[in-house]
């Protein structure tokens, strides 16, 4: 059996916005802090405030059920999800311009990975051990007036095991102890950035890998931060805290293991299909447990290759996986929206101009650049050279509800660049942009007047170019010239191209990966997807939520 080989040499800091899309609502208006706040979409409870779960509310309950149990709950509609996409870009480059090289992860909207080694190894580098006390963060080593004072010798924020002493004696200021106490602070001052200068709080772990940093995150919420102390490696005669921490956590609460591996290795281990719960423990240590046998649990259609080892891994909390470096512009942009039942012309068309209009909205918002001194009127920093449609049919009625992204279609054709002035309004902009592309498209794809009937309609711009001088990435080009060039060849040029699920994932189990390559999710789901169990209709990202709950009644 290969040895599993630990990076300890990384400092990564895990960031969780405390209950993120409500505190949305809160920042725009503080009375509703104290009052129990819940964000609607459709008939459904997506989320609440800490108020509100006070009272007995939880994600996931309908309306109606929340109205009854806490007749004072003050309701918000989150369909549209443009103020959350806002602010969790607000939030993510402002932590983003603390950290060096930008190695800033984002996991949907709410979550960050920060990998801020390099600031650490510099700061434990300039210590003076003689005065450790008064220590001083540089937040830029070119400039040494950046930055903030802080204690060297006890660590911001809490720590697992709880420290028995108070403070730290001198330490060697390349340990692993060390360099977590400087990380400690860093995320402090992170996290107090956030809360004020634009009002949102956030839950921290410290570690060294996103894995760890996760979890031990989680151990103190809301609003708190959670330091990972080592040792990390067990020895004869020490104890690994990285076991201690990880050993009674449920097999089902470890990011990377979906419900379907829980259920198989629970199944294996207890020799029962219903079990209330195992341990991280109950498996590692089960006689025979290795990458072997969890590749026999484990192996099935559709099982990963080398998913014992991965399985391993985690279970002795071993995550090497990199922090992703953000982009400035994202790979591509789309917005869509699933429906009950759409089989018209006019339903359709009436539906594309309003994806065609918060797709223009948002181009605007992520591409076009207000804050560049050089450039008053603003620039575009990209200028996407693509649009795409997809939609999806209704499965059948004896598909068990199954929806999956495979199933859709999609065709494309050049963008025409009349959606890039900023002097229309956006509203003509979108009628235009359906009447002289998207609308022929869809024919193109459902040529039938009648006889379909669709789940799903989703509006991108892909294929982005970013601007001349702007980036490594920049082709250099005249962009200006080449769209009028594409408006010459639109009416003639498309591209048909049906895309597999695996060109669109779509997830049943968190991961430890990002779900994008960019600053900001380039795919965030709009719509809803009909419950199989209930037929409640619900968001993509509380699917699999929602099926837990319903196995719990």
């Amino acid at each position: 059996m290969a040895a599993l080989v630990r990076n300890d040499s990384r400092i990564i800091l895990h960031l969780d916005y405390d209950c993120f899309y409500a505190s949305v609502f809160e920042v725009e208006q503080p009375e509703l802090r104290s009052l129990p706040l819940a964000v609607q979409q459709k008939q459904i409870v997506v989320t609440c405030n800490y108020e509100a779960r006070r009272r007995g509310l939880h994600k996931l309950q309908l309306i109606k059920d929340a109205k009854r149990i806490c007749p004072d709950v003050v309701i918000v509609l989150g369909e549209d999800l443009t103020k959350f996409r806002n602010a969790s870009k607000e939030l993510y480059q402002l932590v983003r311009s603390f950290v060096w090289g930008g190695r800033v992860e984002k996991l949907g909207f709410d979550e960050l990975f920060l990998d801020v080694t390099e600031m650490i190894d510099y700061n434990a580098g300039v210590l003076n051990q003689n005065d450790l006390a008064n220590s001083y963060f540089h937040l830029d080593r070119n400039d040494p007036i950046v930055g903030f004072s802080y204690d060297a010798t006890r660590f911001q924020g809490s720590t697992f095991p709880i420290m028995e002493a108070v403070s730290i004696a001198r330490k060697d200021p390349s340990s692993l102890e060390m360099r977590l106490l400087i990380a400690s602070h860093l995320q402090g001052h992170i996290r107090s950035k956030l809360e004020h200068e634009i009002g949102f709080t956030a839950t921290g772990g410290i570690s060294t890998s996103k894995l760890l940093a996760k979890l031990v995150g989680n151990v103190h919420k809301p609003n708190g931060q959670t330091t990972l102390l080592p040792p990390y490696t067990a020895t004869e005669n020490i104890i690994s805290n990285v076991f201690q921490f990880l050993d009674d956590h449920e097999i089902r609460k470890i990011p990377g293991i979906g419900s379907r591996i829980a259920q198989k290795l629970e199944s294996h281990i207890t020799r029962q299909e219903n079990v209330e719960k195992i341990t991280v423990k109950d498996v590692r240590q089960f006689p025979g447990m290795g990458p072997p046998l969890l590749d026999r649990i484990l192996s099935g259609p559709g099982s990963v290759k080398g998913i014992g080892m991965r399985m391993w891994s985690i279970l002795h909390g071993v995550d090497n996986s990199e922090v992703l470096e953000g982009r400035d512009v994202p790979t591509q942009i789309s917005i869509e929206d699933s429906y009950g039942r759409l089989d018209t012309l006019d339903g359709v068309r009436r539906e594309l101009v309003v994806l065609s209009r918060s797709l223009i909205r948002r181009v605007r918002t992520d591409l076009f650049d207000t804050s560049d001194e050089s450039a008053p009127q603003g620039r575009w920093r990209a200028h996407p050279r693509t649009v795409r449609l997809s939609t999806r049919p209704r499965p059948p009625p004896d598909s068990g509800g199954r929806m999956y992204n495979s199933n859709r279609i999609s065709r494309s054709a050049p963008l025409p660049p009349f959606i890039f002035n900023l002097d229309e309004n956006i509203d003509a902009l979108a009628e235009r942009l359906v009447r002289e592309s998207v609308f022929s498209m869809f024919r193109k794809l459902h040529p039938e007047k009648t006889g379909w009937n669709l789940s799903l309609l989703n509006v991108a711009v892909t294929n982005m170019v970013e601007g001349a001088g702007d980036q490594k990435q920049n082709s250099g080009r005249d962009i200006g010239k080449m769209f009028r060039q594409q408006e010459t060849v639109l009416k003639d040029w498309t591209v048909q191209e049906t895309e597999s699920s695996a060109d669109m994932p779509f997830l049943s189990s968190p991961e430890i990966q990002s779900q994008s390559d960019d600053g900001w999710d380039d795919d965030e789901p709009l719509g809803n997807v009909d419950c199989p169990i209930c037929g409640v209709s619900i968001p993509h990202f509380v699917q699999l939520a929602h099926q837990i709950y319903h196995s719990e009644q």
